[in-house]
């Protein structure tokens, strides 16, 4: 008789830690979802990327740190709420890095390569509205060059916060 209840006892708290674990699985998916930004297909001068974009302050500040996952066919916006002069980093990116700041009207001013892990500011020569990331060397492997455009068109409903 002893045993049975000890059976049953763990059985319930058995039940009770499964739930449990599903929902700390279902919570840690859902946070590990919300980190990635909205996935759109941008026209950048005669080249195609299948693009992050990231239009919050913490989303910006976070951008590619400790990912490893680009291919030249990817890249990560940033969206900014205003043109003005940027300053971009690499703190905690191990990948290298190709940056085109681009104005409000969707003309890169400039292409910049950017060392991983590097705390050193790389700054925008020209005031820019977006900030595009791509693997280093991709833009020129894909024949984009400073004043080709980006189509804004997939960005109209994206709003950058500040």
């Amino acid at each position: 008789m002893r045993l049975g209840r000890r059976c049953a006892a763990l059985a319930f708290w058995h039940g009770r830690y499964r739930v449990v674990l599903i929902l700390l699985f279902c919570a840690v998916s859902v946070a590990c979802s919300a980190q990635r930004g909205t996935v759109r297909t941008l026209q950048v001068g005669p080249a195609s990327f299948r693009t992050e974009i990231v239009a919050t302050p913490e989303a910006r500040q976070r951008g590619l740190m400790g990912r490893t996952d680009l291919n030249d066919g990817m890249a990560m916006l940033f969206v900014f709420p205003d043109e003005q002069p940027r300053m971009f980093w690499m703190k905690e990116t191990p990948t290298a890095l190709s940056l085109a700041y681009i104005d409000r009207r969707g003309v890169i001013r400039q292409i910049l390569p950017m060392q991983p892990y590097s705390l050193e500011l790389v700054p925008s020569r020209y005031p820019a509205m977006y900030g595009l990331e791509v693997n280093r060397g991709a833009f020129e492997r894909q024949g984009v060059r400073v004043g080709d455009r980006m189509d804004l068109t997939p960005l109209q409903d994206i709003v950058a916060e500040r």
